[in-house]
């Protein structure tokens, strides 16, 4: 059994919010929630997905990273409190190397039929991040 569900990286998930999607499964949300914060500590302050496996009552949980959630990790900002700082300008600068290694960890996700398709979806994605690359808008 999979459950897909979105994370703040380095937080405790409200147990509220868990009970729906492991209730039936016979989990304890609470348990889930702090295996998904010891999961996501180096995504600190990212919105992540996360993908629980359940075998036999035991929910492991994967971490499946967006294209915004790695380009937020490459820009290296210091982690930042989500309950005070509102609407973050991410005015970074990240080279076009990083993009490349992005577009080649989120191929697998592409609809793009080449790595150069990828490359541009990345591009697009720091474009509405609002981020540089290479020093140029993209």
């Amino acid at each position: 059994k999979v459950v897909v569900l979105k994370a703040i990286g380095g937080e405790i998930g409200s147990a509220s919010s868990l009970a729906p999607k492991l209730g039936p499964l016979g989990l304890s949300p609470k348990k889930v929630g702090e295996d998904i914060q010891k999961a996501t500590m180096d995504w600190k302050g990212i919105k992540v997905t996360v993908k629980l496996s359940v075998v036999n009552r035991v929910a492991t949980p994967t971490i499946i990273p967006t294209a915004s959630a790695l380009i937020m990790k490459e820009l290296k900002e210091p982690p930042r409190d989500r309950k005070k700082v509102k609407n973050v300008v991410h005015n970074g600068n990240i080279s076009l190397d990083a993009v490349i290694g992005i577009a080649r960890t989120m191929r697998h996700k592409s609809m793009a039929r080449k790595l150069q398709g990828t490359v541009k979806e990345i591009l697009g994605s720091c474009y509405a991040i609002g981020c540089n690359v290479n020093g140029k808008h993209p």
